[in-house]
């Protein structure tokens, strides 16, 4: 990592009853075909716009990563799943899956962040996920309004990414869907599939949401590599500094 990355923090001991204490998730939403992914904006109390990644508080009972993802497409407009990529974490395989398969879903980064009247905290989880395919869209939308959030299924462990963007026709441009946004503030959200430097930028490079950005393309042209050298192909992805 160079200077213009978010450093990791140092190791903390903190306490927090369930009443102190809100869990959340962020995401990164990225379509791959055509090297790019979804930033949010709104207008701060000044009017001047700024730039951020699909984020909020899981419901009950509701695990992180598929927080992450109803958050992206209540945020967004962007139906979206998570994509496994070979990030490096610390978690261990459960003995029934162990696997040989560098991929995971994990979270990319980890924030905590104060609340309100001190006491209460706030843990913060980003993911990276991608566009749905046209047939899964199209099936979900015979199913469920454009404004209805609907679980997508999970990528399969055996689609490589060549393959997958081969699932759209050249020029698919992913669904937005509007007025996805559960309260006032969500529905003044305005949403943008936007090249992978400039949303960099736009987030503020020394940020963690753009971090997040930079190591899922990073993962994403890492496993396209990955899977290419292996079928001996040409084609590839540009990478990100």
């Amino acid at each position: 990592m160079t200077d213009h990355h978010p450093q990791s923090s140092k190791s903390v001991i903190a306490h927090y009853s369930s009443d102190n204490l809100y869990i959340g998730a962020g995401v990164a939403i990225f379509h791959i075909a055509s090297q790019r992914v979804v930033l949010c904006s709104e207008n701060d109390n000044r009017g001047r716009k700024y730039y951020f990644l699909p984020k909020g508080r899981r419901d009950a009972g509701e695990e992180s990563g598929r927080n992450a993802e109803r958050e992206g497409f209540e945020e967004s407009g962007y139906r979206n799943r998570l994509l496994p990529l070979p990030i490096k974490h610390r978690q261990p395989q459960p003995p029934s899956k162990v696997s040989n398969s560098p991929l995971t879903a994990e979270p990319v980064w980890t924030q905590l962040l104060p609340m309100a009247m001190g006491t209460r905290q706030y843990i913060l989880y980003w993911y990276i996920a991608e566009t749905l395919p046209p047939d899964i869209e199209n099936e979900m939308s015979s199913r469920v309004s454009g404004t209805e959030y609907e679980m997508a299924p999970r990528f399969p462990s055996d689609l490589k990414l060549r393959d997958r963007v081969l699932m759209e026709p050249k020029g698919y441009e992913p669904v937005h869907h509007k007025n996805t946004g559960v309260n006032a503030d969500e529905l003044a959200y305005e949403s943008y599939l936007l090249p992978i430097k400039e949303a960099i930028q736009l987030l503020g490079s020394r940020g963690v949401m753009a971090d997040v950005v930079r190591k899922g393309w990073q993962g994403i042209c890492q496993r396209w590599a990955d899977e290419e050298s292996v079928e001996d192909s040409s084609k590839g992805l540009n990478g990100v500094d």
